[in-house]
C-alpha cells in the first residue's frame, strides 16, 4: 500500500491521494512485496461493459467482502495473533536446508497475507468515520498486531544473511518452491549493510507503532478534532471549510469569497501551527534516527533503498523542475490573462481557466473512465467495467469521512477497493479515473504474480494512475462540443500537471530540506517550517518576479500536507507524471507494441526493482529526458490554449 494521492493538499489530497491513506502503515519491516499487495487474482468472466454503469449500489463499498462484520474480523485478529509463534519454530534452523527455508518463509507469507485483509478492513472502517472512537480502537489494534507479527519476523532476515549469500542461491536453484520468494531474499542479501542482529532488529520492530504515531495524530486532528470555520459567501451560501469542502469552495468564481476562504481555512490551520509544526519535527526526527540506526548516510538514501532507487532519479527531478520554472510562470500569467487579473494572488491558482458549470452523474464518471480507456484494449476495458459495476467504492463525502482519495489494494484475497469524495465535477471525474487506475494495475499485476511479487511500489504505481488521466483528457477533447469546453479540459489538464509535477517536486525539496535541518542538528518548529515553505513557495510562484504573490498566512500549508509523514514519497508522484505521459503518447500515437510494454510495466507488480522495470520500458528516470518532456507537454498544452484563443476576436471574452 502506500500513502495517498495528491495533487494538492495531497493525499488526502486536495484533489486525491494515491494507493492508500497515510494512516495505513504496514509494519515498517515486513516482507518488502507487501507494502502495496494488490488485490487478488480472480476467476470471474467479466461482463461487457455496460453503457451506463448503474448508481444504485455504486455509492458505498460492501467490507463484508473483507469480513462478514466486526465480530468476524476480530475473531480473525485473535486467531493470527494467536499464530504468530509458530514462526518461532523455525528460529535457528534455516541453515537446515532449502526445504525447511521453504517452509519459514511460507509461513511468514501466510501470517502477512492474513495481516493485510485484517489490516484493510480495520482501515477502511475507520475512514468512514473518522470521528467513531469503535472504528479508531480497531485501527489502533492492527497497528499494534502489526508489530507483533515484525517482531515474530525479526529474526528472519538476520539469520538469512548468517547464511551467507552463495548458500541463499543455492537453495533457490535448488528448491522450485523458492521461486516466488527469489526477488524477496535478493532484496535481503542487498540490504545486508543495513540489517541488524536479531536482538536489535526485534527491538526496532517492537517501536515500529511509534514511527506512525505523528501521522495518525496528524491524521485525527486534521480529519476529526480540528474546529473547522464555516463562512458566508456573497451568494448566501454557507461554506464549511473542512479539507473537502475547501477543495470545493476554494475555485469559487468569485475573487473576494476565494479570499475569504483562503484567509478561513489557513487561519484554522495557524491556530494549531504549532501542535503540527510538533508533530511533523517528531516525524521527521523519526525517519533521521531510523535511517542512522540502519547506517545509511542519511534519511533520503534510506528511504530511496527500500526500493533501490538511485539518488540521481530524486536529485535530477528537482533540479530539472526547477529548471522548469518558466514554463510554471508562464502558466500563472495566462491564469491571470484569462482570469482578467492584473495582480494574481496564490487565491487565484484554482478557478479553472474557462469556467464550466457542466457536471457528472457518477455513472457518467464511470462510462468515461472506460470509454477514455479503450485504446489499453478490449481485456482491460471488461475488467474496469467489472469492477466499476461492483461495490468497491466509497463514493460520497460525508461528515467526519476521511478526505481526499484513495485506492487500497493490498488485501490480496480480496478486490482493490476505492475511497472517494465525489462532487460531481469534471475534477472529481479526472480523480475516479485516476484511483480506478490503482485499481487496474492490482488486479493486473496480482492476476500474473503470486502474492510474494505481486505488491508494486509508489513509483510504479502512480504511473498507472497518470496514464488513465492522460487517456482522459485526449478522450474529453475528442467529444467536446466547441472550443470553450476544449478549453476548459485544457486548462484543467495545466492545473493537474501543476499539482502533480510541479507542486510535488516542491514538496520534495521542503522534505530534502527539513530532514537535511534535523540532520546537522536543527530543531524545527512552526516558524522555521513556514519560513522553508514559504521561502519555495515564493519562488516556484514567481513572487519576487511579480508573477503570483504569496500572502505571508498562507505559508502555513505545510502543516495542511499528510504526505510529509511519509518520508521522501512525494517525489513519486512527479516522476510517475513524466514517465506516465511518455507512455501515454506512445501508446496514443498507436507505436507497435506499446500498449504491450506497458501493461507489462503494471502486470510485473513487485517482482523487479521499479526504476530498473521503468528503464527496461523505454524510460530513464535517472537522465534529464523525462522532466524536460514534461514540460515541453506543459508548454505544448499552454500553446493549444492559445491557439484557440488566437481565433478569437481580440476583445471576444471566453463563455
Amino acid at each position: 500500500m502506500g500513502a495517498p494521492r495528491a495533487p494538492e493538499q495531497d493525499s488526502v489530497g486536495t484533489r486525491r491521494a494515491s494507493t492508500s491513506p497515510p494512516a495505513m502503515r504496514l509494519p515498517p519491516l515486513l516482507a518488502a512485496a507487501l507494502i502495496l499487495a494488490p488485490a487478488p487474482a480472480r476467476t470471474h468472466e467479466p461482463a461487457e461493459p455496460a453503457a451506463e454503469p448503474p448508481e444504485a449500489l455504486a455509492d458505498t463499498w460492501d467490507l463484508t467482502d473483507l469480513f462478514p462484520d466486526a465480530e468476524a474480523w476480530d475473531k480473525a485478529r485473535l486467531a493470527l495473533a494467536a499464530d504468530l509463534p509458530a514462526l518461532e519454530a523455525f528460529r535457528g534452523r534455516l541453515s537446515e536446508g532449502p526445504k525447511t527455508l521453504l517452509a519459514a518463509l511460507d509461513k511468514q507469507s501466510a501470517l502477512n497475507r492474513r495481516y493485510v485483509k485484517v489490516h484493510m478492513y480495520a482501515h477502511l472502517r475507520a475512514d468512514e468515520d473518522t470521528r467513531d472512537a469503535a472504528g479508531q480502537e480497531r485501527a489502533q489494534l492492527v497497528e499494534q498486531l502489526g508489530s507483533d507479527l515484525a517482531r515474530a519476523s525479526s529474526w528472519m532476515s538476520p539469520e538469512i544473511l548468517a547464511l551467507g549469500d552463495e548458500t541463499v542461491r543455492s537453495a533457490v536453484a535448488a528448491e522450485p518452491g523458492l521461486a516466488p520468494h527469489r526477488f524477496g531474499l535478493e532484496n535481503i542479501l542487498r540490504q545486508r549493510a543495513h540489517t541488524l542482529g536479531s536482538e536489535a532488529e526485534n527491538v526496532l520492530a517492537a517501536l515500529g507503532p511509534l514511527s506512525g504515531a505523528p501521522g495518525n495524530i496528524y491524521n485525527i486532528l486534521s480529519n476529526a478534532d480540528l474546529p473547522w470555520p464555516t463562512i458566508t459567501l456573497r451568494d448566501g451560501t454557507e461554506a464549511r471549510l473542512d479539507p473537502s469542502g475547501y477543495t470545493r469552495f476554494r475555485a469559487v468564481p468569485d475573487r473576494e469569497d476565494r479570499k475569504k476562504v483562503f484567509d478561513a481555512f489557513w487561519g484554522a490551520f495557524q491556530t494549531y501551527a504549532r501542535t503540527f509544526g510538533t508533530t511533523l519535527y517528531s516525524q521527521n526526527l523519526s525517519d533521521v534516527i531510523t535511517a542512522r540506526t540502519r547506517r545509511y548516510p542519511d534519511s533520503l538514501a534510506a528511504a530511496l533503498s527500500a526500493d533501490n532507487v538511485p539518488n540521481e532519479v530524486y536529485t535530477t527531478l528537482v533540479a530539472e523542475v526547477n529548471a522548469g520554472l518558466p514554463a510554471l510562470h508562464r502558466y500563472f500569467k495566462l491564469r491571470a490573462r484569462l482570469l482578467g487579473v492584473d495582480r494574481p494572488r496564490y487565491y487565484d491558482i484554482y478557478p479553472p481557466l474557462v469556467g464550466s458549470e457542466k457536471t457528472f452523474s457518477l455513472g457518467e464518471a464511470k462510462r468515461l473512465a472506460i470509454d477514455s480507456a479503450r485504446p489499453l484494449g478490449e481485456d482491460y476495458v471488461r475488467l474496469l467495467s467489472d469492477g466499476l459495476r461492483s461495490r468497491w467504492m466509497h463514493a460520497r463525502p460525508g461528515e467526519g469521512k476521511q478526505s481526499g482519495a484513495y485506492m487500497a489494494g493490498y488485501a490480496y484475497d480480496v478486490h482493490p477497493f476505492v475511497l472517494m469524495n465525489y462532487h460531481g465535477d469534471y475534477e472529481s471525474v479526472t480523480t475516479l479515473a485516476h484511483e480506478w487506475g490503482h485499481a487496474m494495475h492490482s488486479l493486473l499485476a496480482n492476476s500474473a504474480q503470486p502474492f510474494e511479487t505481486a505488491g508494486y511500489p509508489i513509483f510504479t504505481a502512480e504511473i498507472a494512475s497518470v496514464v488513465n488521466e492522460v487517456l482522459l483528457l485526449e478522450h474529453m477533447l475528442k467529444i467536446a462540443k466547441d472550443d470553450d469546453e476544449r478549453l476548459f479540459y485544457l486548462g484543467t489538464a495545466l492545473e493537474g500537471m501543476r499539482g502533480t509535477f510541479y507542486r510535488q517536486a516542491m514538496f520534495a525539496e521542503f522534505e530534502l530540506a527539513t530532514h537535511r535541518a534535523v540532520e546537522d542538528g536543527g530543531a524545527l518548529g512552526s516558524e522555521a517550517y513556514t519560513k522553508i515553505y514559504g521561502d519555495l513557495l515564493r519562488r516556484y510562484h514567481g513572487h519576487d518576479a511579480g508573477v503570483l504573490e504569496i500572502d505571508d498566512a498562507y505559508c502555513v500549508e505545510w502543516a495542511y500536507i499528510p504526505h510529509f509523514y511519509n518520508a521522501y514519497y512525494v517525489y513519486q508522484y512527479a516522476t510517475s507524471m513524466a514517465a506516465a505521459n511518455l507512455f501515454a503518447d506512445r501508446i496514443l500515437a498507436g507505436e507497435p507494441g506499446a500498449v504491450d510494454t506497458y501493461l507489462g510495466v503494471l502486470r510485473a507488480g513487485g517482482s523487479r526493482h521499479p526504476y530498473r522495470l521503468v528503464k527496461d520500458a523505454g524510460v530513464d528516470l535517472a537522465s534529464p529526458a523525462p522532466y524536460r518532456a514534461a514540460v515541453a507537454r506543459f508548454e505544448s498544452i499552454m500553446d493549444r490554449i492559445e491557439a484557440i484563443l488566437a481565433k478569437r476576436a481580440p476583445d471576444a471574452p471566453s463563455k
